[in-house]
């Protein structure tokens, strides 16, 4: 029985420290994207004007979508301050933690399923599907091991 608890233990640590990892790695990284799209709102210096058109052709375009302002505020909000609210609640053993590691990974995966829509499918969208998944089911994973 105890070898079984200090198992539970251990793979509870390593949930969390993998937690961790994802919530910085997709919270820097949405940052950094957003922080690109308010540097350059055109997207020309990133390459990124060529996205412009299909996020054009959603409605409001008009007023949301004539440059990448919108979006980085979006992105921001969406995948960089939920993950960032999940590393904090990660870190201070907070009872929602796993939970929140989940349903970023989910909101990740749902996210990229718009762009997949708007663009069809590409390398990068279909990687950050991939770390979705993986966020998601680390999060399932930790919640598991914490009750």
């Amino acid at each position: 029985m105890p070898n079984n608890k200090l198992s539970k233990v251990f793979t509870l640590k390593r949930l969390r420290n993998i937690s961790i990892f994802w919530s910085l790695f997709i919270g820097i990284g949405a940052l950094w994207g957003s922080t690109m799209m308010f540097i350059e709102p055109t997207g020309k210096i990133w390459d990124m004007y060529l996205l412009l058109p299909g996020i054009q052709k959603l409605p409001f375009s008009d007023i949301l979508f004539q440059n990448f302002i919108f979006p980085g505020i979006a992105l921001l909000l969406v995948n960089g301050v939920t993950n960032f609210i999940s590393f904090i609640l990660i870190y201070k053993k907070h009872r929602y933690a796993a939970l929140s590691v989940m349903f970023c990974g989910i909101i990740l995966m749902l996210w990229i399923s718009i762009q997949f829509v708007i663009w069809s499918f590409n390398f990068m969208s279909n990687l950050y599907f991939i770390f979705g998944f993986l966020q998601a089911f680390t999060g399932y994973g930790y919640w598991k091991n914490y009750q």
